[in-house]
């Protein structure tokens, strides 16, 4: 392991920021306002950024706006955090993606799960060597969402590429992910807990070391209470915070994720820090969902 891989291994044993693509009233990305929310996590003390992730609409942004929300997020971080860029699609485009993101000088790429009906396990294993190998200077973290796929075809993608060093896990089951982390290898990988703070103390007793987060966009504070509370072993301290928490992840979660994005958006519009709009397939709330948001967002901000 390279010393340039141990440094991408340390970002993402942390929380690992999803940030908004904020639109403007146009719908284009605002780019000020983009800026201006990346800004507000660096200042709050995040050292990891992801832009390209699902909490930032990653599918409904054309391949010139992905391309834009990682410029803007390597520009405006400045060397001031670590960048693990969202990348998907097709080999091809992903591959594109990578290697801009690598032009740019971002540090990592995370491989959005390939989006097809039909998913097979040499398959999963052939696109992310694909990928892995056309950017070998590149940490590369596969984002998965497969519960079928076993922990022995990621050990042997990592046979393949030495550049796959963590793994986004974002299977809903703490049991198959500790039983998978050890099929693939406990510490071979750096495991980061995909479902965000409502996994993560699970997810951390069986072996993860970092958790991506979309509500730290609203509240930088209360994700690196988390992550503090989970690195020294405190799990009560841990779980006051799932506790804080819980009610607005919740309202994320519901329908099947269906406001996940809707309800960031909406809890930083009540803090007037951007707009509510997102892209479909989401949609904004109605009137009579926003104001526990709110609520929520204005307790955090104390």
């Amino acid at each position: 392991m390279t010393a340039t891989f141990e440094s991408q291994r340390a970002a993402l044993a942390d929380v690992v920021a999803i940030p908004v693509t904020p639109f403007a009233e146009d719908g284009s990305v605002d780019r000020a306002t983009h800026r201006a929310l990346l800004r507000r996590l660096l200042d709050g003390g995040i050292g990891t950024l992801t832009p390209g992730g699902n909490t930032g609409e990653f599918y409904a942004l054309d391949p010139a706006e992905r391309r834009l929300v990682t410029e803007l997020t390597i520009e405006e971080a400045g060397g001031r955090a670590a960048i693990l860029v969202g990348v998907g699609h097709d080999v091809p485009t992903a591959v594109a993606s990578a290697r801009h993101a690598r032009d740019l000088g971002a540090s990592m790429v995370m491989v959005h799960q390939p989006v097809h009906p039909y998913v097979s396990h040499g398959g999963w294993v052939d696109y992310h060597r694909a990928i892995a190998r056309a950017v070998p200077e590149l940490g590369v973290v596969p984002y998965l969402r497969n519960a079928q796929l076993p922990g022995a075809r990621l050990a042997e993608l990592a046979d393949d590429c030495p550049n796959v060093v963590g793994v986004k896990y974002a299977v809903p089951d703490a049991a198959r992910f500790a039983a998978f982390a050890r099929d693939a290898g406990l510490d071979r990988f750096v495991w980061v807990a995909g479902l965000a703070e409502p996994y993560a103390p699970s997810y951390f007793s069986a072996g993860a070391t970092g958790f991506t987060s979309g509500l730290v966009n609203v509240a930088p504070a209360v994700s690196l209470n988390m992550i503090e509370a989970l690195r020294s072993g405190d799990y009560p301290a841990a779980m006051k915070v799932w506790e804080q928490i819980r009610r607005f992840e919740e309202l994320r979660a519901a329908g099947g994720s269906a406001n996940n994005v809707t309800v960031v958006k909406e809890a930083l519009a009540s803090l007037g820090l951007c707009r509510r709009e997102v892209r479909p397939p989401s949609k904004p709330l109605p009137d009579s969902e926003r104001a526990e948001i709110a609520a929520i967002a204005a307790g955090w901000s104390i």
